[in-house]
């Protein structure tokens, strides 16, 4: 029979800092792939609190690193240990980067860089979604299906965000129907 362990510490740290995570993903995610959410408030009220759930998504990730590498006694001098975990490893080398550089004199000194750093993420999160699928299939807590779900959920989310904005580029200037051109031909048309 299927069964649902409790989950260690670790773990619930590790499922806060990926929601907290997914959470500051959404903003954009949301204008692009359901539009109508824009007056809603909601990606707004989002964004503005994007950079501190950000950095409090860093800061549960080093929990949860932490509290794993104590409890399996990991050895960073062993190649299979990098080999093994690459995928968190990689995800928390780019948090930290992120980390790091969300404040406003990181924009203002690396400016058009800045933008081009903090894309990481998205590649981060393909790597979280490996980390999790990897790491949780087989070892079943109640914070596995969630995580599963979150990670998995934004992932699409983010590939129908890139195909429609493909889309949108490929049309013709006056195409778009977020454009203000294609707005005010269709309100004359009205």
């Amino acid at each position: 029979m299927f069964r649902l362990d409790y989950p260690p510490l670790a773990n619930w740290a590790g499922f806060i800092a990926a929601l907290l995570y997914v959470i500051t993903l959404l903003p954009t995610i949301l204008r692009v792939v359901f539009p109508s959410t824009k007056t809603t408030g909601i990606p707004k009220s989002l964004l503005i609190q994007r950079r501190l759930l950000g950095i409090i998504a860093f800061l549960m990730s080093v929990i949860h690193g932490y509290w794993l590498v104590s409890k399996r006694e990991l050895d960073f001098l062993d190649f299979q240990t990098y080999w093994i975990y690459c995928q968190g490893i990689i995800t928390f080398l780019i948090f930290t980067l992120l980390a790091i550089t969300s404040n406003d004199w990181s924009v203002k000194k690396l400016k058009k860089n800045w933008k081009k750093l903090h894309q990481l993420t998205y590649f981060a999160m393909f790597l979280l979604l490996w980390h999790v699928i990897d790491k949780m299939w087989g070892h079943w807590t109640w914070v596995t299906p969630p995580s599963l779900v979150i990670t998995g959920a934004i992932t699409i989310l983010f590939l129908v965000r890139m195909i429609r904005e493909n889309h949108q580029s490929d049309k013709p200037k006056g195409q778009n129907p977020e454009s203000p051109a294609t707005k005010e031909t269709a309100s004359k048309t009205d």
